[in-house]
């Protein structure tokens, strides 16, 4: 059953990967002829701000969970490396525990801004109308898709917190 799951999680991660690089690609396209209409023949799109301004979040929230995945996010290690491994364990820990908490909190008001947008059918006041329930259902599945990510961080961190102290009792004893 465990294989199932991680190959599924494996899987959804793919899945975000993939969207996030063909979001990348269309974004690169539709500003290069945003830019393009609007110095050749001054007439810029009336789309391609109001489209990519959404999907410059969409890359933001599907891509935190992968990047979680292999700790490629930015984090500033100076003091933490200066503590012993069973110390670096517990504030792993506590990290990934504040990160579910966080995630949580993120991915309930997601669904409520989405929920609400869809009920009052919500859009943008442009020419284009983007429904914002698909920009506010971006954050539930991004931050839900991360907030699991944290999950097998805190079962390595507690692994490792207790290596650390079976070690130690090992060592003294």
């Amino acid at each position: 059953m465990t294989s199932l799951v991680s190959r599924s999680w494996d899987g959804l991660l793919a899945v975000l990967r993939g969207t996030s690089i063909a979001v990348l690609a269309f974004m690169m396209l539709s500003v290069f002829y945003d830019a393009f209409m609007r110095y050749a023949f001054a007439a810029p799109t009336s789309w391609s701000l109001e489209v990519n301004s959404f999907l410059i979040v969409y890359l933001a929230v599907m891509g935190a969970a992968e990047a979680q995945r292999h700790d490629a996010h930015i984090r500033i290690t100076f003091f933490t490396n200066m503590m012993s491994p069973r110390v670096q364990a517990l504030i792993a820990a506590a990290t990934a525990l504040l990160g579910m908490v966080f995630c949580g909190i993120m991915t309930w008001r997601g669904c409520l801004m989405a929920l609400q947008a869809f009920e009052y059918g919500e859009r943008v006041s442009s020419s284009f109308g983007t429904p914002m329930v698909l920009p506010y259902a971006m954050l539930p599945v991004g931050f839900g898709a991360l907030g699991l990510q944290f999950i097998p961080d805190l079962v390595s961190a507690l692994g490792k917190f207790a290596n650390t102290g079976h070690k130690r009792a090992l060592k003294h004893g």
